[in-house]
Protein backbone atom coordinates (compact mmCIF):
# COMPACT_ATOMS: atom_id res chain seq x y z
CA UNK A 1 0.00 0.00 0.00
CA UNK A 2 1.15 3.73 -0.85
CA UNK A 3 1.75 5.79 1.83
CA UNK A 4 2.87 9.33 2.33
CA UNK A 5 5.69 10.67 4.60
CA UNK A 6 5.97 14.06 5.85
CA UNK A 7 9.30 15.17 6.35
CA UNK A 8 9.64 17.97 8.94
CA UNK A 9 11.81 21.18 10.10
CA UNK A 10 10.80 23.54 12.88
CA UNK A 11 7.90 25.42 13.24
CA UNK A 12 3.75 24.74 13.59
CA UNK A 13 3.13 23.64 10.22
CA UNK A 14 4.51 19.98 10.88
CA UNK A 15 2.48 19.11 13.55
CA UNK A 16 -1.26 20.92 11.49
CA UNK A 17 -0.19 18.61 8.54
CA UNK A 18 0.59 15.53 10.43
CA UNK A 19 -3.33 16.14 12.84
CA UNK A 20 -4.82 17.15 9.55
CA UNK A 21 -3.85 13.91 7.56
CA UNK A 22 -4.20 12.01 10.79
CA UNK A 23 -8.12 13.29 10.80
CA UNK A 24 -8.36 12.43 7.62
CA UNK A 25 -7.58 8.75 8.40
CA UNK A 26 -4.19 8.64 6.40
CA UNK A 27 -1.65 8.85 8.93
CA UNK A 28 1.81 9.85 7.28
CA UNK A 29 5.17 7.66 7.53
CA UNK A 30 6.87 11.10 9.93
CA UNK A 31 10.60 12.17 9.78
CA UNK A 32 12.78 14.85 10.76
CA UNK A 33 16.46 15.86 9.57
CA UNK A 34 18.43 15.36 12.95
CA UNK A 35 19.10 19.37 14.24
CA UNK A 36 15.93 20.27 13.68
CA UNK A 37 13.70 18.21 15.77
CA UNK A 38 9.88 19.14 15.75
CA UNK A 39 7.70 16.02 15.52
CA UNK A 40 9.95 13.93 17.61
CA UNK A 41 8.97 16.18 20.67
CA UNK A 42 5.62 15.30 21.11
CA UNK A 43 5.46 11.76 18.73
CA UNK A 44 6.71 8.56 19.06
CA UNK A 45 7.82 6.95 15.68
CA UNK A 46 9.72 9.54 14.05
CA UNK A 47 12.29 8.54 11.52
CA UNK A 48 15.42 10.33 12.18
CA UNK A 49 17.82 11.24 9.45
CA UNK A 50 21.22 13.17 8.34
CA UNK A 51 22.35 14.46 5.10
CA UNK A 52 25.52 12.62 5.28
CA UNK A 53 23.54 8.89 5.13
CA UNK A 54 21.01 10.58 2.84
CA UNK A 55 20.97 7.04 0.28
CA UNK A 56 19.83 5.06 3.69
CA UNK A 57 17.00 7.41 4.58
CA UNK A 58 15.45 7.18 0.86
CA UNK A 59 15.87 3.46 0.81
CA UNK A 60 14.46 3.29 4.32
CA UNK A 61 11.27 5.07 2.91
CA UNK A 62 11.28 2.72 -0.11
CA UNK A 63 10.89 0.20 2.66
CA UNK A 64 8.00 1.78 4.40
CA UNK A 65 6.06 1.49 1.11
CA UNK A 66 6.68 5.59 1.01
CA UNK A 67 5.55 7.01 -2.79
CA UNK A 68 4.45 10.23 -2.21
CA UNK A 69 6.60 13.03 0.34
CA UNK A 70 5.13 16.13 1.67
CA UNK A 71 8.24 18.87 3.46
CA UNK A 72 7.17 20.93 5.88
CA UNK A 73 8.72 23.63 8.68
CA UNK A 74 11.93 25.75 8.60
CA UNK A 75 15.47 23.89 7.86
CA UNK A 76 18.94 25.20 7.16
CA UNK A 77 21.71 24.11 5.16
CA UNK A 78 23.47 21.55 8.04
CA UNK A 79 27.20 21.41 7.84
CA UNK A 80 27.82 18.35 7.19
CA UNK A 81 30.59 16.23 8.93
CA UNK A 82 32.61 13.58 6.55
CA UNK A 83 33.07 10.74 9.23
CA UNK A 84 29.17 10.13 8.56
CA UNK A 85 28.75 9.73 5.03
CA UNK A 86 28.24 6.40 4.09
CA UNK A 87 29.80 4.82 0.80
CA UNK A 88 26.05 5.39 -1.42
CA UNK A 89 25.68 8.60 -0.38
CA UNK A 90 29.58 9.57 -1.13
CA UNK A 91 28.26 9.30 -4.61
CA UNK A 92 25.43 11.76 -4.85
CA UNK A 93 27.72 14.09 -2.79
CA UNK A 94 29.19 16.25 -5.88
CA UNK A 95 25.64 16.60 -7.35
CA UNK A 96 24.58 17.61 -3.86
CA UNK A 97 27.42 20.16 -3.54
CA UNK A 98 27.11 21.46 -6.06
CA UNK A 99 23.39 22.40 -5.84
CA UNK A 100 24.58 24.01 -2.46
CA UNK A 101 26.55 26.22 -4.59
CA UNK A 102 23.35 27.29 -6.95
CA UNK A 103 21.59 28.51 -3.98
CA UNK A 104 18.06 27.58 -2.17
CA UNK A 105 16.07 26.58 -5.40
CA UNK A 106 19.23 24.98 -7.18
CA UNK A 107 18.99 22.79 -3.81
CA UNK A 108 15.58 22.04 -3.63
CA UNK A 109 15.22 21.37 -7.63
CA UNK A 110 17.80 18.79 -6.74
CA UNK A 111 16.14 17.52 -3.35
CA UNK A 112 13.09 17.18 -5.96
CA UNK A 113 15.21 15.57 -8.78
CA UNK A 114 16.40 13.14 -6.00
CA UNK A 115 13.26 11.85 -4.69
CA UNK A 116 11.89 11.12 -8.26
CA UNK A 117 15.63 8.80 -8.76
CA UNK A 118 13.74 7.48 -5.82
CA UNK A 119 10.26 6.65 -7.12
CA UNK A 120 8.65 8.99 -4.36
CA UNK A 121 6.90 12.33 -5.88
CA UNK A 122 7.25 15.76 -3.78
CA UNK A 123 3.28 16.79 -2.64
CA UNK A 124 2.61 20.42 -1.76
CA UNK A 125 1.44 21.42 2.25
CA UNK A 126 -1.60 23.49 0.55
CA UNK A 127 -2.39 20.34 -1.39
CA UNK A 128 -2.60 18.28 1.59
CA UNK A 129 -4.00 20.97 3.36
CA UNK A 130 -6.16 23.97 1.16
CA UNK A 131 -7.18 26.07 4.22
CA UNK A 132 -3.70 26.78 4.48
CA UNK A 133 -3.92 29.70 1.42
CA UNK A 134 -5.97 32.38 1.35
CA UNK A 135 -8.24 34.14 -1.14
CA UNK A 136 -7.43 37.58 -2.65
CA UNK A 137 -8.96 39.68 0.08
CA UNK A 138 -8.63 41.91 3.44
CA UNK A 139 -8.67 39.07 6.10
CA UNK A 140 -10.31 40.95 9.39
CA UNK A 141 -11.68 44.65 10.08
CA UNK A 142 -8.70 46.70 9.54
CA UNK A 143 -7.48 47.35 6.14
CA UNK A 144 -4.65 49.18 4.34
CA UNK A 145 -4.81 52.85 3.41
CA UNK A 146 -3.33 54.72 0.48
CA UNK A 147 0.24 55.09 1.40
CA UNK A 148 0.12 51.29 3.00
CA UNK A 149 -1.14 50.25 -1.12
CA UNK A 150 1.53 52.07 -2.55
CA UNK A 151 4.11 50.63 -0.04
CA UNK A 152 2.89 47.01 -0.77
CA UNK A 153 2.94 47.90 -4.50
CA UNK A 154 6.79 48.92 -3.99
CA UNK A 155 7.21 45.76 -2.06
CA UNK A 156 6.46 43.33 -4.02
CA UNK A 157 8.52 45.09 -7.39
CA UNK A 158 11.52 44.70 -4.81
CA UNK A 159 10.30 40.67 -3.91
CA UNK A 160 10.01 40.15 -7.94
CA UNK A 161 14.17 41.71 -8.37
CA UNK A 162 14.93 39.87 -5.11
CA UNK A 163 13.68 36.10 -6.10
CA UNK A 164 15.03 36.76 -9.46
CA UNK A 165 18.43 36.96 -7.95
CA UNK A 166 17.46 33.93 -5.07
CA UNK A 167 17.00 36.38 -1.95
CA UNK A 168 14.82 35.79 0.58
CA UNK A 169 10.77 36.01 -0.03
CA UNK A 170 9.70 39.37 2.86
CA UNK A 171 10.67 43.09 3.01
CA UNK A 172 9.61 45.79 4.22
CA UNK A 173 8.76 49.03 2.74
CA UNK A 174 7.95 52.58 4.57
CA UNK A 175 6.68 55.60 2.74
CA UNK A 176 8.42 53.84 -0.85
CA UNK A 177 11.40 53.28 0.78
CA UNK A 178 12.77 49.54 1.76
CA UNK A 179 13.97 49.84 5.10
CA UNK A 180 14.84 45.85 5.42
CA UNK A 181 14.86 42.93 3.08
CA UNK A 182 15.22 39.24 4.15
CA UNK A 183 18.17 37.33 3.84
CA UNK A 184 19.21 34.34 5.25
CA UNK A 185 18.48 34.68 8.87
CA UNK A 186 14.57 35.00 8.02
CA UNK A 187 11.54 36.97 8.75
CA UNK A 188 12.33 36.90 12.81
CA UNK A 189 15.81 38.05 12.16
CA UNK A 190 15.08 41.17 9.42
CA UNK A 191 11.33 42.01 11.79
CA UNK A 192 13.77 42.03 15.18
CA UNK A 193 16.54 44.39 13.88
CA UNK A 194 13.97 46.71 12.68
CA UNK A 195 12.27 47.37 16.06
CA UNK A 196 15.59 47.31 17.75
CA UNK A 197 16.50 50.35 14.71
CA UNK A 198 13.42 52.07 15.93
CA UNK A 199 14.04 51.56 19.69
CA UNK A 200 17.80 52.86 19.63
CA UNK A 201 16.12 55.90 17.43
CA UNK A 202 17.34 55.54 14.78
CA UNK A 203 15.42 58.12 12.16
CA UNK A 204 13.12 56.25 9.73
CA UNK A 205 9.75 56.79 8.14
CA UNK A 206 7.02 56.43 9.88
CA UNK A 207 4.59 53.04 9.47
CA UNK A 208 5.37 50.62 6.64
CA UNK A 209 4.56 47.55 5.20
CA UNK A 210 5.60 43.69 5.69
CA UNK A 211 5.69 42.19 2.13
CA UNK A 212 5.73 38.23 1.59
CA UNK A 213 5.17 36.23 -1.61
CA UNK A 214 7.29 32.71 -3.14
CA UNK A 215 10.13 33.75 -5.35
CA UNK A 216 9.27 34.27 -8.91
CA UNK A 217 9.26 30.43 -11.12
CA UNK A 218 9.75 28.93 -7.51
CA UNK A 219 8.35 25.65 -7.27
CA UNK A 220 5.99 25.68 -4.67
CA UNK A 221 6.14 22.19 -4.25
CA UNK A 222 8.74 22.80 -1.77
CA UNK A 223 9.65 25.97 0.75
CA UNK A 224 6.56 27.63 0.29
CA UNK A 225 6.70 30.93 2.58
CA UNK A 226 4.40 30.79 5.71
CA UNK A 227 2.99 33.12 8.23
CA UNK A 228 1.97 33.29 11.70
CA UNK A 229 0.56 34.81 14.97
CA UNK A 230 4.02 35.41 15.88
CA UNK A 231 4.74 37.42 13.07
CA UNK A 232 1.84 39.80 13.56
CA UNK A 233 3.53 40.28 16.68
CA UNK A 234 6.90 40.77 15.06
CA UNK A 235 5.18 43.61 12.88
CA UNK A 236 3.64 45.38 15.42
CA UNK A 237 6.76 45.61 17.69
CA UNK A 238 8.29 47.03 14.34
CA UNK A 239 6.40 49.32 14.49
CA UNK A 240 4.39 48.41 11.10
CA UNK A 241 1.24 48.71 9.40
CA UNK A 242 0.38 45.68 8.01
CA UNK A 243 1.26 42.84 6.19
CA UNK A 244 0.71 42.67 3.05
CA UNK A 245 1.25 38.66 1.75
CA UNK A 246 0.34 36.63 -1.84
CA UNK A 247 -3.01 35.33 -2.19
CA UNK A 248 -2.65 31.56 -2.72
CA UNK A 249 1.27 32.02 -2.60
CA UNK A 250 1.72 32.18 1.40
CA UNK A 251 0.76 29.47 4.25
CA UNK A 252 -0.96 31.10 6.88
CA UNK A 253 -0.32 28.82 10.29
CA UNK A 254 -3.09 29.09 12.80
CA UNK A 255 -4.98 31.36 11.09
CA UNK A 256 -7.90 31.78 13.65
CA UNK A 257 -5.37 32.93 16.20
CA UNK A 258 -3.42 35.10 13.63
CA UNK A 259 -6.27 37.17 12.67
CA UNK A 260 -7.68 37.48 16.12
CA UNK A 261 -3.47 38.83 17.25
CA UNK A 262 -4.35 41.25 14.04
CA UNK A 263 -6.96 42.72 15.15
CA UNK A 264 -6.05 43.08 18.60
CA UNK A 265 -2.98 44.91 17.45
CA UNK A 266 -4.16 47.14 14.91
CA UNK A 267 -2.44 45.48 12.15
CA UNK A 268 -4.11 44.55 8.83
CA UNK A 269 -4.09 41.41 6.87
CA UNK A 270 -3.87 41.83 3.42
CA UNK A 271 -4.26 38.66 0.78
CA UNK A 272 -2.86 40.54 -1.99
CA UNK A 273 -3.71 39.34 -5.75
Amino acid sequence: MSRLALISGRGRLPQLLADHLEAQGHPPVMAEMEGFESLSRAREGVERFRLERLVPFLNRLQDLGVREVVFAGGVHRPRLDPALIDPATMQLLPRIMAAMQQGDDGTLREVIALMDEWGISVRAAQEICPELLAKPAVLGSVAPKGQDREDAARGFEILRLMGAADVGQGCVVARGQCLAIEALPGTDVMLAQLSALREDGTELPSGGVFCKAPKPGQDRRIDMPALGPETVLSVKRAGLKGIAFESGGVLLIDRAEMLARAEEAGVFLWARA
